[in-house]
């Protein structure tokens, strides 16, 4: 069953509450707090460095901060694992492309399936019927969502075959398979030209209607973010620098003048 037919949690599905995190004396992140909403998709923009991958990183477990905490639907969930994470449906993409070349299109996605449809060990070796049925669904699923970010054409194609923005749409469907709530994307637009892009944007909202609660994107691709994007925060040298409605985080002199390169003054 789609989105669009249940009914969406209210309050904050995703919430960052003053995270920092330190590398020795580099101060990655500063005190950054912000929520994603059910229903929202939220850009995460800011310069080169500016910490927004770390940011990610903590909340999706794969880093622990110095100091705040990480909230999924109002549960502390700060030293969760990555794979805790995931079973609570919060489940992310990366910047360089991490899927299984030799592998088709398909193949992937259903390799996605693993947190819905692993088992033991004597079910491995003797299958019953529910074990059966699970694997029947996951491939009716896996097509579907081949199909739904438009690689239904390709389904069989190697994955080392495919281009740039082929790519950047496997990982996105290999992501869906993991059944998300919050889909966080780390600049899934890295190496598309201009239509790809306006492609990608067209998907995810999509994607947001029917398929997942929200999306969490990091991206530099200001047209697709401020396009797509419901509430965009941005972030500099490792603090929150702005946070709004597209039109005014555009307008706002602060994050023209860090993106012009003049950063802020400490």
């Amino acid at each position: 069953m789609t989105l669009s037919h249940r009914t969406r949690a209210a309050g904050p599905l995703l919430e960052a509450r003053n995270l920092s995190k330190s590398f020795g004396g580099i101060h990655a992140v500063k005190g950054v707090s912000f929520q994603v909403d059910s229903g929202d998709i939220v850009g995460l923009i800011g310069p080169n460095g500016a910490g927004k991958t770390t940011c990610f990183n903590l909340m999706t477990g794969f880093y622990r901060p110095t100091t705040g905490k990480v909230f999924v639907r109002g549960q502390d969930v700060t030293n969760a694992a990555p794979h805790e994470m995931a079973g609570r449906g919060v489940v992310r993409t990366f910047q360089k492309t991490n899927v299984l070349g030799p592998l088709s299109v398909l193949e992937n996605v259903l390799a996605g399936h693993f947190l819905s449809t692993r088992k033991g060990l004597l079910s491995t070796f003797f299958p019953g019927k529910a074990v059966r049925e699970t694997e029947r669904a996951a491939k009716d699923n896996a097509r579907r969502i081949v199909d739904l970010v438009g690689l239904g054409k390709r389904a069989g194609v190697p994955a080392h075959q495919l281009s740039c923005g082929d790519l950047r749409l496997l990982e996105v469907g290999i992501a869906l398979a993991a059944k998300p709530a919050v889909l966080l994307l780390d600049e899934p637009a890295a190496g598309l030209n201009n239509r790809e892009a306006k492609d990608l944007g067209a998907i995810l909202e999509a994607l947001r209607d029917d398929e997942v609660e929200s999306i969490l994107i990091v991206e530099h691709n200001m047209s697709l973010v401020m396009d797509i994007s419901d509430r965009v925060v941005v972030m500099n040298f490792g603090e929150k620098l702005a946070e709004g409605l597209p039109e005014d985080v555009k307008r706002n002199p602060d994050v023209i003048s860090a993106y012009l390169g003049k950063g802020r003054e400490h």
